[in-house]
């Protein structure tokens, strides 16, 4: 059985919360870099961008794109998947406050193989983690700093993120058929 949790309204509510929260830690927009992780949290990533540029006089929030494929610690056991690109604002990372940007944080994987790819591309001054949902279940020590909706789950159930950009509609749903 699937249900929605959030609908685009609680979406978009979601995300201007996350942006003050961010502003409010960072005492504003200077030196801050958003990277989306793919394929949902670059377009969240865009869309918070877009959001503090409108909060904040400073002008545009520099965002671009972080693939996390090639860091992962479990490709062995994920379906083969492309790449993605990745993409850093200019200026770079180094000195910068990089706010990591994803759809759902759950085992925290993701997360783990995003702070890899970071160091890689530079020495960021601060990581944090943005999430739209957070729901539970983590297998390494990471937490998100600003988070849309918490949502306890079972491991058995799936949180379904849709954004109108790639799925042609803002909602965020809870799948509880695995656990039938």
């Amino acid at each position: 059985m699937t249900h929605a949790v959030l609908q685009q309204a609680d979406i978009q509510r979601a995300l201007t919360r996350i942006a003050h929260e961010i502003v409010e830690a960072n005492r504003g927009t200077s030196g801050l870099v958003l990277l989306g992780i793919p394929t949902r949290g670059v377009t969240l990533a865009e869309r918070l961008a877009g959001i503090l540029e409108g909060l904040e006089p400073s002008g545009p929030v520099p965002w671009g794109s972080l693939d996390t494929t090639m860091y992962r610690d479990d490709l062995a056991r994920q379906p083969v998947r492309a790449p993605s690109p990745t993409r850093v604002p200019g200026g770079g990372l180094d000195g910068r406050t990089v706010v990591l940007v994803d759809d759902v944080l759950y085992s925290g994987r993701t997360i783990r193989a995003a702070l890899d790819a970071i160091s890689d591309l530079g020495r960021p001054a601060a990581v944090r983690l943005a999430v739209l949902v957070e729901r539970g279940h983590r297998e390494l020590p990471i937490r998100a700093d600003f988070v849309g909706k918490n949502l306890p789950t079972h491991r058995g159930e799936r949180i379904n993120v849709r954004l109108r950009e790639s799925d042609g509609e803002d909602v965020v749903e809870l799948d509880e058929g695995a656990l039938a």
